[in-house]
């Protein structure tokens, strides 16, 4: 058999290193086209200098400085974590803000997806009943009761995808007063809002706790209020004395489900433009390929969904924040600027609250992926954003006012940034990873995108789309990115179904709670 030809990826011109492309890497004294000799054996995804950089020297990818070198690093050495410097944060005092025009990019007219439309305009990708709670003390009887509703309920609806119980681990015991609860109420509040429920509000609480579902449903910062007295809404109070034993809870809890299952199941797909789609964009498991395959592609396609009116979300604060320098000259005007900076500073403080800071991430997976630390990690990463202007930026669980490409600010976490867009309103999500992760969402579909083609052949049945492929020169960013674009309006349709949702692979939500917790 013959050995396959060594390849590396230098992504700028500027750039000092480049990842080696071939499958278990290249041993030491492995030779490239122009010349380049390894002097050690490099994994693949890992750097390696195209040139000998002294210690304290800049090493650079990207065309922007990563770090610095511990030591001297002789041209066609690998170069891993333990010999690159963190360089300091961009000061976010000193940011140009808005100065960049925004791109030219015409619009795209033409494509729909068959979406269910709701009442207030929004329209949903799966039609499920949503039942929230607003304290963790009900998880276990939702829990229970949804499994009877699967049972012996949803077989009568037959429009209806399915029963979800948004369980989580806020609602007592908590400082409930506190400034910062703002994020988690509202993001429990805004969940119950997202269009793949239907406006169908139900709410089972225990009675005693902090969070009252009154005070769960009422207008609060960034939400909109829901009508207790609505035809749509119901709360149910475990603790209620009409109660007497758990039997007449569960008899209580079905006959209201049965009344929503009813309203939802005439729920039908129509035909409805791309522009009514709201699509996170999310990685997770990344590698070095992130930015370099899946990343980039999934930014032109998220371009493509701008280009036709669409809402696009990118997020997780702190695999943005050292790349912010290239993001503030895209805000839309200086006040959406600003807002960038705000939360990067919000975070900064929380983060300089809990005595860590940024050096936290990345992780030992990404680290073994090939990514040195989180100024790397964070530059592959905003190539999700693609190029469009950032028209608005939302605090953590907020949803938008506008539609085109929007940053959520959320951790970086793969649970809690799943949790807090599907707060914001997502109705599908795309997640790259190179590492592989079995993650997906239970109320909205998750895309499975590979940075790597080892990945997708291996989890040949996780992955729903391959990047890997541009890496070998097989695919171009532009036809993978269109590949995206289009699988999104399947999958936003019904006609297809993502690997996660056949399977029924679906992560509990993940409350983001900055707030101390009593």
């Amino acid at each position: 058999m013959t050995a396959a030809k060594p390849l590396y990826i230098k992504v700028h011109p500027d750039d000092n290193v480049a990842i080696i492309v071939n499958s278990n890497g290249l041993s030491a004294g492995t030779q490239f086209s122009d010349g380049l000799t390894l002097t050690e054996h490099v994994p693949q995804g890992h750097k390696t200098a195209l040139a000998d950089i002294p210690k304290d020297g800049e090493i650079v990818r990207y065309g922007e400085i990563i770090g610095y070198a511990a030591q001297d690093l002789p041209r066609g050495s690998w170069i891993d974590e333990s010999k690159v410097v963190l360089p300091e944060a961009p000061p976010l005092e000193t940011l140009p803000l808005a100065t960049r025009p925004a791109p030219k990019l015409e619009p795209l007219e033409g494509y729909t997806f068959e979406g269910y439309r709701n009442k207030d305009g929004s329209v949903g990708t799966k039609n499920l009943l949503g039942i929230t709670t607003s304290v963790h003390c009900v998880a276990g009887v939702v829990d229970y009761v949804v499994k009877l509703i699967e049972q012996h309920l949803l077989p009568k609806y037959p429009n209806v995808d399915g029963v979800v119980g948004l369980n989580h681990l806020y609602g007592c015991g908590v400082a409930i007063n506190a400034p910062a609860a703002v994020v988690p109420i509202r993001t429990i509040h805004n969940i119950a809002l997202n269009p793949n429920f239907g406006g169908e509000i139900m709410v089972i609480g225990l009675g005693c706790e902090k969070l009252q579902p009154n005070r769960l449903l009422e207008q609060a910062e960034g939400t909109i209020p829901i009508k207790v007295d609505g035809d749509s809404t119901s709360v149910t109070s475990l603790q209620d004395e009409q109660f007497v034993g758990f039997k007449a809870m569960v008899d209580s809890i079905m006959a209201t489900a049965e009344k929503h299952l009813a309203k939802l199941n005439q729920r039908k797909r129509e035909t409805c433009p791309a522009s009514d789609l709201v699509v996170g964009m999310q990685c997770g498991g990344s590698d070095a390929f992130s930015g370099v395959t899946a990343n980039p592609a999934v930014g032109f396609a998220s371009d493509l969904l701008v280009r036709c009116g669409a809402t696009v979300m990118f997020s997780e604060v702190t695999e943005v924040r050292d790349a912010i320098h290239l993001l503030t000259p895209r805000a839309a005007d200086e006040h959406v600027g600003r807002r960038l900076l705000e939360e990067m500073k919000w975070y900064d403080d929380y983060l300089n609250a809990g005595q860590t800071d940024r050096s936290a991430n990345p992780s030992p997976g990404n680290k073994k992926g090939g990514l040195a630390n989180v100024v790397e990690k964070a530059l592959g990463s905003i190539a999700k954003s693609g190029q469009s202007a950032i028209v608005e930026v939302l605090s953590p669980g907020q949803r938008p006012t506008k539609k085109g490409l929007i940053f959520a600010a959320t951790p970086a976490s793969d649970f809690v940034c799943g949790t807090q867009q599907l707060a914001s309103g997502i109705t599908v999500q795309v997640f790259t990873t190179g590492r592989g992760t079995p993650y997906g969402l239970a109320a909205v579909p998750v895309i499975k995108v590979a940075t790597r083609t080892d990945l997708a052949d291996r989890w040949f049945d996780l992955m729903d789309i391959n990047a890997g492929r541009i890496a070998t020169g097989d695919a171009t960013i532009e036809e993978t990115g269109w590949e995206i674009f289009r699988y999104i309006l399947d999958i936003a349709s019904g006609r297809k179904q993502t690997w996660s949702d056949q399977w029924g692979l679906h992560n509990a939500l993940s409350v983001f709670n900055p707030a101390p917790v009593t």
